[in-house]
């Protein structure tokens, strides 16, 4: 792919925000304050107030409720994490079948917020007034959510965090009782004013918002100037992760489609971010583009999309999670190395662009289409470079055990391992002879009191350099023994991990023995990668209802990619 021309003929730019279109939601009809007394209020409690003092808020609405003539109430307690959106809309229907009035819900704040959003809208559709409560940093992506998907939604802020005691939290909960009852019995103007979500970002979203600037006629396409231009317009827009880009104009978008024979309209995933956009083909390519793909990235771009996609993913909370990580892509087989993916000597740095810019497309994609723009509509309490790309290939030449690809389906496939997770975590040795102090030197750096898995068993990857493998295959060990002896060694002291972390999530209080990172010796990818040396290191996982996917780089017809040229799509 060229990635600059000078040519001054116009091409217009593309819009890497797909259909982007706003849903307007008509709220559910609210019964005056004399009907919602004389009916029974659902409380809904998603378990997050088992978090410090929030109980406290459902506990002190109801009395204020009550004080106003309000008392009938039913309470309701199920975790909505995890949950797809099947789920919540099956959620919904039971708590439609219970014939209550109206609907209070809570907590949304993080990772849930997106969940309980997704309940609100259901509720109002199936005639259910609903109002949710939110606390920060979650109510910013409610209300981000709210906007493209509903318009309008009862949504009431709370001014907390975790560690809030209830001196703080009892009056803010007494304070918002005469609007929750607005929310409740209000219509017209008045639940209009009351249900009005305003955001920033995307405010009248418009093909033409990204069309080539004004002054395109003195601005040569191609041209310094047009760059800058476009790369300004962008910007003001919110699309792109901040980088420099390659302008997305239809004929790059043409000549990417070189290998990829797949219609451009054809759904990779849904109903995911703060907009739901469908996430199409076009739309993927269109982010290679931006990051600078060759042509021949575009099947692993592409599998790496439908990977992510798939439900043990995770990715309707990972899109926007508060979790510093990124999503690892890690392509395998006799494609990986064709396309020139890197596995060697500095693989997860800078220098190949294979790896950059495949994984900075899968970035790119979700940023641009789902919406979940950092500072606006992302969780992420400090992020991570992870997030700009975060890819590798396994190469073929290291390993002197069998190979990714080959273990998970033939040695004439090639595949990809997407997981969501934290950058690599160093595992520096350069001093053990034997294996029993790398090994130990390993396990240690398996988890850490900081990190998710230490109380969220899940995947990890084992990425060692091809010295820590000779020495470990000198000794006997296979892939097969060294995830048993991880398995059964890598953990932590559950008195340890317990009343820390995320609330509700790791082992209760009194709990003994070792809480172990990962649930199974299959949580234990090994991959050989990098250079010589005495440093290696360990990806660890999100795992928060969040597994990895593996999946096979397919043809249309669904079999195996055994060559490039059966990718083409010209005649």
């Amino acid at each position: 792919m060229t990635i600059m021309h000078s040519s001054s003929e116009p091409d217009p730019l593309l819009d890497p925000r797909g259909r982007l279109e706003l849903v307007r939601l008509t709220l559910a009809a609210r019964p005056d304050q004399a009907r919602l007394a004389g009916g029974t209020l659902l409380f809904y409690d998603n378990l997050k107030m088992d978090v410090g003092h929030y109980g406290a808020i459902f506990a002190r609405i109801k009395a204020g409720l009550q004080q106003r003539g309000i008392a009938n109430f039913l309470d309701y307690r199920e975790t909505i994490r995890g949950k797809t959106s099947a789920d919540i809309a099956a959620l919904a229907r039971r708590f439609q079948a219970m014939k209550v009035i109206g609907a209070v819900i809570a907590l949304a704040d993080m990772g849930v917020s997106p969940a309980m959003v997704a309940l609100t809208i259901e509720l109002e559709r199936l005639g259910i007034p609903t109002a949710c409560l939110t606390a920060g940093p979650g109510s910013q992506l409610c209300v981000a959510h709210a906007y493209y998907r509903a318009g309008s939604l009862c949504l009431i802020p709370f001014d907390l965090y975790h560690a809030s005691n209830e001196e703080t939290v009892a009056p803010l909960a007494e304070a918002c009782v005469p609007t929750l009852i607005g929310m409740l019995s209000s219509n017209g103007a008045a639940l209009e004013a009351l249900a009005r979500v305003e955001y920033d970002v995307d405010a009248r979203p418009s093909a033409a918002d990204v069309a080539a600037p004004e002054d395109s006629a003195s601005h040569p396409a191609g041209s310094s100037a047009h760059l800058d231009a476009v790369y300004e317009r962008f910007e003001n827009l919110h699309i792109g992760d901040g980088l420099p880009f390659v302008p997305p104009t239809a004929a790059r978008l043409e000549n990417m489609r070189e290998y990829c024979p797949f219609a451009l309209d054809e759904i990779i995933f849904e109903g995911i971010g703060p907009s739901g956009t469908p996430l199409t083909v076009r739309d993927a390519l269109i982010a290679a583009v931006m990051a600078g793909c060759r042509e021949e990235y575009a099947p692993v771009v592409l599998t790496a999309l439908r990977a992510i996609a798939q439900p043990q993913y995770g990715l309707l909370q990972a899109v926007t999670t508060s979790f510093s990580g990124g999503h690892f892509v890690l392509a395998s087989g006799p494609l990986a190395g064709r396309i020139g993916m890197h596995g060697g000597q500095g693989c997860l740095g800078p220098g190949f662009r294979a790896n950059a810019t495949i994984g900075r497309a899968v970035n790119l994609a979700l940023l641009n289409v789902c919406r979940s723009v950092p500072g606006h509509a992302d969780l992420a309490c400090l992020s991570s470079p992870a997030e700009f790309s975060y890819c590798m290939g396994e190469d073929a030449t290291l390993s002197p055990w069998p190979l990714m690809h080959e273990e998970q389906y033939d040695p004439r496939a090639t595949m990809v391992l997407v997981l969501k997770a934290e950058a690599p975590h160093a595992v520096m040795d350069l001093a053990s002879t034997r294996a029993a102090g790398l090994l130990e030197t390993i396990i240690d750096c398996c988890t850490t009191l900081g990190s998710n898995n230490a109380y969220a068993p899940g995947c990890l990857v084992l990425m060692l350099n091809p010295d820590h493998a000779r020495l470990l295959l000198d000794s006997g060990y296979d892939k097969h023994r060294l995830r048993n002896e991880i398995h059964a060694s890598a953990g932590i002291s559950r008195a340890q991990v317990s009343r820390r972390g995320l609330a509700g999530i790791g082992p209760k209080d009194g709990a003994a023995g070792l809480h172990k990172v990962t649930r199974s010796p299959e949580d234990v990818e090994i991959v050989v990668a990098g250079g010589k040396g005495g440093h290696s290191a360990v990806i660890l996982p999100w795992a928060l209802n969040s597994d990895p996917v593996y999946a096979a780089i397919r043809l249309p017809d669904g079999n195996f990619a055994k060559s490039l040229e059966q990718f083409r799509w010209r005649t």
